[in-house]
């Protein structure tokens, strides 16, 4: 309990879905030193992670790209394809380019990390994604997106569909819109746009309802592959 006698808030549920035991068991210590999180599930694969109950409750899934038997994609797609009740998922990738770490947020993924990030970067990623208030590192995201721009522009009849969405914000939602692509979080919107706080969220969560975004990391996905933003 804290000092006003209320009771702590639960942990954030964590699930660790990678195929090295050793990763495994050091994501695990990291997570379980801090009061706020805790590991309520693992998987040495994909099908595992399908499989289990613990890691589809959890709130937010440690994911890796690269694993036998189901890799991390295919795995995040399953996760999430139920619908918007499922784990939020952070991809974990060797690479800092990595185009499979693309393919996973078009998926579903909430953002992704690199596997040799600092411990409080993880941590803080984990917070963040739960919150769903911010994209995780937007500088290494916005690097990503930026590599591939040109693959993400190609005509698909998904990128007709977000199109007429984009065209379907007010003028104030496509102002927010463009700062959320360029990685700004809702205290630097509220800040340049001289707006509270509150009606900034109100603006993020109408803005993602219209988009059909997951979360932001999506919303960022379809600015540029309708060349609101351009790298």
């Amino acid at each position: 309990m804290d000092t006003t006698g209320a009771p702590a808030p639960a942990p954030i549920r964590v699930g660790l879905v990678d195929d090295q035991l050793l990763v495994r068991s050091g994501f695990r210590m990291l997570v379980n030193s801090q009061a706020d999180l805790e590991v309520v599930a693992e998987a040495a694969n994909g099908r595992e992670a399908l499989g289990s109950a613990a890691l589809r409750g959890a709130d937010v899934v440690l994911m890796d790209v690269r694993m036998p038997e189901l890799d991390g994609i295919a795995t995040t797609e399953r996760l999430l394809g139920a619908g918007p009740a499922g784990p939020r998922v952070i991809v974990l990738t060797t690479f800092d380019l990595d185009e499979y770490a693309l393919s996973a947020i078009q998926a579903g993924a909430s953002g992704f990390l690199l596997k040799d990030a600092p411990p409080d970067e993880l941590l803080e990623a984990i917070r963040t994604v739960h919150r769903g208030d911010a994209v995780i590192a937007p500088s290494t995201t916005r690097r990503l997106l930026e590599h591939v721009a040109p693959m993400l522009r190609r005509p698909t009849p998904e990128s007709s569909v977000h199109a007429v969405r984009v065209a379907s914000l007010t003028p104030r939602e496509r102002e927010v819109f463009e700062l959320i692509a360029r990685g700004r979080s809702n205290p630097e919107i509220a800040a340049g746009l001289y707006l509270s706080e509150a009606t900034v969220k109100t603006h993020v969560g109408r803005i993602l309802s219209k988009l059909g975004a997951r979360d932001r990391v999506q919303a960022v996905l379809i600015a540029y592959s309708t060349g609101v933003v351009a790298p």
